[in-house]
């Protein structure tokens, strides 16, 4: 099994058991804070089962229905997290503003803050592992998982302020740490559905990434030029479209090889999935 694969079942796992730590002391305990933190672990859980599922299609080889294989799986499943992440996050918002108009009372505070330290240590320990293997791996999926982690520290951090309010004679800071946390949901969501978007929506890749390709073809012996450079996204690869500019007094045979170096090359970078390379005699 792919580590990216292994590490997407870790992150399921581990997003189990703290959103069953969550949910259990958050409604012991009465704290809208931690129940939202329980319903953004909730997130989680959606997120790299997809993710999961999603690197498992998306490793498929091309087949006669689908010629360029299956990149746009892990983008489709991003959407589709994302939806299910405003879901959730609309509903915590509106527990969150409710609770500002009512009397709660609190217990099992200590239980409460042991929960959310150990979230915040194991989060940490989630970013370090991600973030170390996303480099490794060149995986978005891995990298987002590490971006999902180091966020996820910030909301259990605001969770907890949350769940020692109360005990300071502060019960409001319960309800505005819910808040604060369902807001922390709602824009994880637009920014992963935006992204998936562009992805699926076949957007240009940033143009230094286009540079840097234009860059490496013009280093093949045989390339005199480059013009009309084409690209966008297949999920989160890129096919390129390049125009290069050999001499026009050598032979098709010769062109042709210059071509397929170009395409070997430009295929090399881990981002790209496949190089279109269109010979003009100069």
């Amino acid at each position: 099994m792919r580590q990216v694969e292994k590490l997407s079942l870790v992150g399921v796992f581990l997003n189990v058991i703290l959103f069953g730590f969550k949910i259990t002391v958050g409604l012991l305990s009465n704290s809208l804070a931690l129940i939202s933190d329980a319903f953004n672990s909730l997130g989680d859980i959606v997120s790299y089962t997809g993710i999961y599922i999603a690197i498992k299609i998306s490793h498929k080889g091309a087949d006669h229905d689908h010629p360029f294989g299956h990149r746009r799986a892990e983008s489709i499943a991003g959407f589709v997290i994302s939806i299910f992440t405003f879901i959730i996050a609309i509903e915590t918002i509106k527990n969150a503003f409710m609770g500002f108009f009512e009397t709660r009372q609190y217990a099992y505070e200590g239980y409460a803050v042991g929960v959310l330290l150990f979230t915040m240590v194991v989060k940490s320990g989630m970013a370090y592992l991600y973030s170390h293997a996303g480099k490794n791996t060149n995986s978005p999926a891995l990298k987002a998982g590490a971006m999902d982690s180091k966020i996820d520290i910030v909301v259990s951090g605001i969770a907890l302020a949350g769940v020692i309010g109360p005990r300071l004679g502060f019960p409001i800071l319960d309800s505005i740490a819910a808040f604060i946390i369902s807001l922390y949901i709602f824009y994880g969501g637009y920014k992963i559905g935006m992204e998936n978007i562009d992805y699926l929506m076949g957007k240009s890749p940033p143009q230094e990434d286009i540079d840097m390709i234009k860059k490496i073809a013009l280093k093949v012996k045989g390339v005199k030029g480059t013009n009309d450079v084409r690209a966008h996204y297949i999920g989160h690869h890129i096919h390129i479209e390049i125009h290069i500019e050999v001499d026009k007094h050598i032979s098709t045979e010769i062109s042709h090889g210059i071509g397929k170096d170009v395409q070997r090359s430009v295929e090399s970078i881990g981002f790209v999935d496949k190089a279109f390379i269109h010979i003009d005699p100069r």
